[in-house]
């Protein structure tokens, strides 16, 4: 008896040591399995290549959850929306013919790929071909492009995560513009006219950030593709009417493109001068000229609507001494080119504000005045993709011609040798920091955050923000130079010239003049949203009214102008 049970448990140890190598076994080779399908899966998504078989149940058109991550549900963190499938009982018929299915799916991928490797690479130019039928537009080719010398040299935007072709192409439609050209997969230039030195496609080799597999140049090359807009596309800008004005003595001389036709209407006119990349159309009578701002018609002394018979659109608009003034939607692209300083700055400058004061436009206007680029305490992808690409510089780098800050610590002031204060109401400032904060640059807060508690809360800290940041850079700066925004956008060329000569720096009066006809650049918001109700109380009122009071006397303490009268009290 003892014999027997002594055999017994011999045989059991042994049948336990073999269960414990099956089960070993079996996880080793689930493991293996999965790592090889992982590594498939992700070689192929690198590749763009989509699934070719679809899965048992799965909708047509849908992406895998391992090529693509879906957005989170309302309520699901992180992926876990993915995961709320009901996944099939294990060891059921549909789960098996599933993992068949899996098994296929996974020998096919193998396959392909391995013949794929054996395949020649294709080109970049017949890929671009390719995709030219996802586009409205025809691929016109890979150019040449130097950045100092652009042939296509009408608006230029970029972005670092989202350009594709199509919304390349319906920025430059808008504007007027017949092409489109794609450099280092996130810019974007326009013009009329096709650069002149053709590459070879395969040079065109740059990805688009934000569309995998299409086309966008490369390292000083641009894919041209025609602009066209898509049929659900925003329509194309308005010609915008500037005015009646004075015509110059020699309409020929001063301006560089004219058509005399007979039944002339706006609409022709400002067609042949967008054609021929000009800003504004002039048209006196039956003649149409085409042209920039100079010092010779300025656009700054309008005269009386009636001295053009007070039509707008007819052949006989204009007497003979008088013009109607258009702006077209192509940009003036005199002032556009900029570069960062060749020689580091021996003077660090900061453009010094409270948030929501008008900093960006001011950067906007300096950069455009001067040529060079600014850069910023901060890092801001939104802007370095609307083209400050300063963004991106170190702010102590000193390749840029000043710095925004909006610090206002005795350290950090004290670090600049000199500095551009620019104030603003701080009833509007508080406001369009409100905006920015929970609506971005361009946007405007809802009627409810307005209403909500977030509303007083940041007044109450905000507001003693705009009176401490100006007087600590009066009591720290060590060279100032105060511009009010409400000053700068009322008199922009004169106040314009004391912040350029402030910086050392030397224009030209057509260059002022092309920064005037671009002063609002891309960071302004459409339009004044009135709003049906006051979001001041009159404790917020009496608050900011008493910080005006204690910073207007402290301007004129360090004899500078004291605030606009606007500001107080409201």
């Amino acid at each position: 008896m003892a014999k027997a049970f002594f055999r017994l448990q011999k045989f059991l140890r042994r049948i336990q040591f073999v269960l414990f190598f099956l089960t070993a076994a079996y996880l080793m080779a689930g493991s293996l399995l999965l790592l090889q399908r992982t590594r498939l899966v992700i070689q192929q998504g690198s590749r763009g290549s989509p699934t070719e078989q679809e899965e048992p149940g799965r909708a047509r058109g849908t992406e895998p959850r391992s090529l693509q991550s879906p957005r989170p549900g309302p309520g699901l963190p992180g992926n876990a929306g993915a995961l709320q499938e009901p996944a099939p009982e294990r060891h059921s018929p549909h789960w098996l013919a599933s993992r068949n299915s899996e098994l296929r799916q996974l020998r096919r991928r193998w396959l392909h790929r391995l013949g794929s490797e054996q395949e020649p690479q294709q080109s970049a130019a017949s890929k671009a071909m390719k995709l030219t039928a996802e586009h409205k537009g025809t691929y016109m080719g890979c150019f040449t492009h130097d950045s100092r010398e652009r042939t296509l040299r009408g608006a230029v935007f970029y972005d670092l995560r989202k350009m594709t072709v199509a919304h390349c192409q319906e920025a430059c439609a808008e504007r007027a513009y017949s092409y489109a050209g794609l450099a280092h997969g996130a810019e974007c230039y326009c013009g009329n006219s096709l650069p002149a030195s053709a590459a070879p496609g395969r040079e065109c080799s740059s990805e688009c950030r934000g569309q995998r597999g299409s086309v966008c140049g490369g390292l000083g090359r641009l894919s041209v593709y025609s602009a066209q807009l898509r049929p659900a596309a925003r329509p194309r800008r308005n010609v915008i009417y500037r005015g009646c004005f004075r015509a110059p003595e020699n309409l020929t001389d001063t301006f560089p493109a004219s058509l005399i036709q007979p039944n002339l209407t706006v609409e022709m006119c400002s067609e042949f001068c967008s054609k021929k990349e000009f800003p504004l159309a002039v048209i006196r009578g039956q003649e149409c000229h085409c042209g920039f701002p100079t010092g010779r018609f300025s656009l700054r002394e309008g005269a009386d609507g009636q001295r053009c018979s007070g039509t707008r659109n007819s052949s006989g608009a204009a007497a003979g001494q008088y013009c109607l003034v258009y702006q077209t939607p192509v940009q003036d692209t005199r002032c556009t080119d900029r570069k960062f300083l060749t020689t580091k700055s021996k003077v660090f400058v900061a453009l010094s504000s409270f948030p929501g004061a008008g900093n960006t436009w001011a950067r906007h206007l300096i950069e455009h005045a001067t040529g060079y680029y600014t850069g910023s305490y901060y890092f801001d992808g939104a802007l370095y993709n609307k083209g400050f690409k300063g963004e991106k510089d170190h702010w102590r780098s000193r390749r840029t011609i000043c710095v925004k800050t909006h610090e206002s610590g005795k350290t950090e002031i004290e670090m600049f040798d000199s500095a551009i204060l620019l104030i603003r109401n701080p009833y509007k400032s508080l406001m369009a920091e409100f905006n920015r904060k929970y609506a971005g640059h361009l946007g405007y807060a809802t009627d409810r955050t307005w209403k909500s508690k977030e509303w007083p809360d940041f007044v109450n800290s905000y507001a003693s923000w705009w009176a401490s940041h100006v007087l600590e850079w009066l009591k720290y700066g060590k060279r100032l130079l105060v511009v009010h925004y409400e000053e700068l956008k009322q008199s922009l060329i004169p106040k314009l010239k004391e912040m350029v000569e402030f910086l050392n720096v030397t224009v030209t009066e057509d260059r002022l003049l092309c920064v005037e006809n671009n002063r609002d650049g891309n960071f302004k918001r459409s339009g004044a949203k009135q709003k049906n109700f006051e979001p001041f109380t009159q404790e917020m009122k009496d608050l900011i009214n008493k910080y005006i009071l204690t910073v207007d006397e402290a301007l004129r303490g360090r004899n500078f102008s004291g605030l606009p009268r606007e500001y107080v009290p409201r």
